[in-house]
């Protein structure tokens, strides 16, 4: 049986709730006892990004939403405040994704790497405003820095084995509305 759009849009939904998933989890799993020098990246915050950037019908803000309400529990974090920025961050790129859609992979890299930069300084400022105590300003660049260098390879990996394309310039969806 051939696969129906709509099937199509639920099943890679359920995909980045999986994959999501399994971000966090091997996230909050010990390793070593041993605190770490290497700062790894936001793998979710990039995958979220990636996937906006290319297919934004295949998440939808609702999703993200809970996905990083979920983190901001499981991590300890202000509840909703860094899933506020995210949801803001995509929705930006989300506006930009007709703009981005003819575009190299360099010029939507970039324009991810300027919206992770505003969240993250917006996400500095609020919790400054907030009184919430702040991760040291070095180990937080460091993390930036990780997940924009690490955005391509999310995109490449996110292309290559989860089929996610950036959408043709006719397309349509299965209710006939573009794409």
């Amino acid at each position: 049986m051939a696969e129906t759009p709509t099937s199509r849009i639920w099943s890679h939904r359920l995909l980045f709730a999986a994959v999501s998933l399994g971000i966090i989890f091997f996230s909050l799993v010990p390793i070593n006892a041993v605190p770490s020098r290497w700062i790894p990246p936001d793998l979710l915050l990039a995958l979220a990004f990636a996937w906006v950037a290319r297919r934004p019908d295949f998440v939808p803000v609702w999703l993200i939403a809970i996905v990083f309400l979920l983190t901001d529990f499981l991590f300890q974090r202000p509840p909703g405040l860094w899933a506020a920025w995210v949801v803001i961050g995509t929705e930006i790129l989300r506006s930009r994704t007709r703009s981005l859609r003819n575009s190299s992979l360099l010029l939507e890299w970039l324009t991810a790497a300027g919206i992770i930069l505003v969240i993250f300084v917006g996400h500095r400022i609020s919790l400054t405003i907030t009184f919430v105590p702040l991760p040291p300003l070095g180990r937080s660049l460091l993390q930036v820095g990780a997940t924009i260098l690490a955005y391509p390879l999310v995109a490449i990996v996110s292309h290559l084995f989860f089929g996610v394309k950036r959408t043709a310039p006719g397309e349509v969806d299965s209710f006939g509305h573009r794409l």
